[in-house]
């Protein structure tokens, strides 16, 4: 499996345009990194007759297609294809990068301000123009709406929104903003997602099920427990795009279930392979798998508000006492690599290449793992409750590897077999005592550490909480030299791991598959779905 770079030069553009001027900065860049002023596509009509419906089995859950307020990457896989962001990830098959979407041109004035020209004659599926006052009124719905969004943290920084023109807005922050570049797209990033206003009045809270925006294929339906049915926009902005006429995400709850329909051809596509599944289908001639170690972390949460794992040497015990090397086998097949700590390797510039061998994060050392215990406040017994699901990439084999390793230390794991809606919904409400979970799609480490253990986070599940840490992620994001940026996030990790509200398990390739009639797709290692220049053969 190839890995994956960031381009975190695209990401210290301000930085870069300071020091050595905004002309030297567009002469020195080019194509694989982050291009601060774009042309290219021209609004109108697309240039080609769209034909075929491709059906794609669905197999994670999927919240809300309200970009401003999903949790899940399965929802953002379809709002991408719906909506557009400010801003766009591209791949070059090596390097991630940001270029400009809705915008299209990106100036750097300075460090703190941001000028986008967005395209012109761009229009929402209702027939609403895209101009500079739906950008502010999408940005604002982010950082101050009511209800509040839960990526409301990624524009903090942002300290004015000033409409130039209709076509021009300047974006002014408080201080320079390393993560700018990804809080700023329409897929992974989502604050930088442009929604219709008119649309939002509409629906209100029910826009998630009505979406609209101004991307390739039209929101048409969504049947619960069915499928979610897209069109064609005709008036998409990129010529010649899409070039399907219909898709439709096919809900099924199964895996086995979708890909028994991918190899019989009732769908064309798989939005998540689980690694039980990827050497069946490497075996099918018919099928492609795209897959590769993408910027993620899976790790097992243990609720820290509430007994027996408020106790952080019982937690401490059990990040030491997971024996890593044989959950790479069972649990996830061989394809994944052992994480020390949440900074993943696509993360140039970031990720210790070293950290095997640094001491830093949690491994596996059972005598370690039972000194812990020793120190924890209850020395008999412990029975815990560990919810499981038959969701992400492995179902519920992490959890089933893990429980007799606890048992080595004296903790008692009762497993409790959820359906994914009761299984999130518990999550969120911290009714739990342990689970795994796996955070996909990061492009940087701000959204890798941040927003899932800051105290109040919205992603903060464990309830953990530690004002150090807070600092240290706080003064990263600000900081635009990588180096320093990247000694700050090293040391809120090192406290992160040390406290242990989460124990680190593995990196992990996220597997999309299609069937080879299905031509065009481009593979993004953000966990992406984009069906923007797919066609069926």
């Amino acid at each position: 499996m190839a890995d994956v770079s960031i381009d975190h030069k695209s990401i210290l553009a301000t930085h870069i345009a300071k020091r050595i001027g905004r002309r030297t900065l567009l002469q020195g860049m080019g194509a694989g990194l982050l291009a601060t002023t774009v042309g290219g596509f021209l609004p109108g009509k697309a240039s080609a007759q769209q034909a075929g419906h491709i059906k794609i089995a669905a197999v994670k859950h999927i919240d809300t297609l309200d970009p401003h307020f999903t949790f899940f990457l399965a929802a953002v896989q379809i709002i991408n294809n719906i909506h557009n962001g400010l801003l766009k990830v591209a791949y070059d098959g090596e390097a991630v990068s940001f270029e400009p979407d809705l915008a299209e041109t990106w100036d750097i004035e300075d460090d703190r301000t941001h000028l986008f020209k967005l395209r012109p004659d761009v229009m929402f599926h209702d027939g609403t123009p895209c101009d500079a006052e739906a950008v502010k009124f999408s940005l604002l719905r982010v950082k101050e709406g009511t209800p509040a969004s839960p990526h409301a943290w990624k524009l903090e920084l942002l300290e004015e929104i000033e409409i130039v023109d209709p076509l021009t807005i300047r974006l002014r922050f408080t201080q320079p903003y390393a993560f700018l570049p990804v809080a700023l797209t329409g897929s992974t990033g989502r604050a930088g997602t442009i929604v219709s206003p008119a649309a939002v009045e509409k629906y209100g809270a029910d826009y998630g099920r009505n979406p609209v925006g101004t991307g390739p294929f039209k929101f048409v339906s969504w049947r619960e427990n069915d499928s979610i049915e897209l069109e064609a926009n005709p008036d998409y902005f990129e010529p010649g795009l899409p070039k399907l006429a219909r898709a439709s995400f096919m809900l099924i709850d199964e895996p086995t279930t979708a890909v028994a329909a991918l190899v019989s051809g009732q769908v064309q596509g798989m939005n998540d392979c689980p690694m039980q599944l990827v050497q069946q289908l490497k075996n099918v001639p018919n099928v492609t798998l795209y897959g590769e170690i993408e910027g993620n972390y899976s790790y097992v949460g243990m609720n820290t508000t509430r007994a027996p794992f408020d106790d952080v040497n019982l937690r401490r015990a059990v990040a030491f006492a997971i024996d890593r090397d044989a959950l790479m086998k069972q649990a996830y097949f061989g394809l994944a690599q052992q994480a020390y700590t949440p900074i993943s390797p696509p993360m140039t510039g970031y990720f210790d290449p070293d950290i095997a061998t640094s001491g830093r994060g949690h491994f596996f050392d059972l005598e370690k793992a039972k000194e812990y215990r020793a120190l924890a406040a209850n020395q008999d017994e412990i029975e815990v409750t560990y919810l499981m699901a038959e969701r992400g990439p492995v179902g519920t084999r992490v959890a089933q590897v893990i429980a007799p390793m606890l048992a080595e230390i004296g903790i008692k794991v009762k497993l409790e077999l959820l359906e994914s809606a009761t299984w999130v919904q518990r999550m969120k409400d911290r009714d739990f005592d342990m689970l795994d979970f796996d955070w996909v799609a990061d492009l940087d480490p701000d959204e890798t550490l941040f927003p899932e253990f800051k105290t109040g986070g919205s992603w903060n599940y464990w309830g953990w909480s530690d004002p150090e840490f807070d600092r240290l992620c706080t003064e990263a994001q600000v900081v635009l030299d990588v180096p320093e940026r990247a000694g700050l996030y090293h040391a809120a990790e090192d406290i992160l791991m040390d406290s242990a509200p989460v124990a680190m398990l593995a990196h992990l390739p996220i597997y999309k598959a299609f069937t080879n009639n299905v031509q065009g797709f481009e593979y993004i290692p953000a966990d992406l779905l984009n069906l923007h220049t797919v066609s069926l053969g």
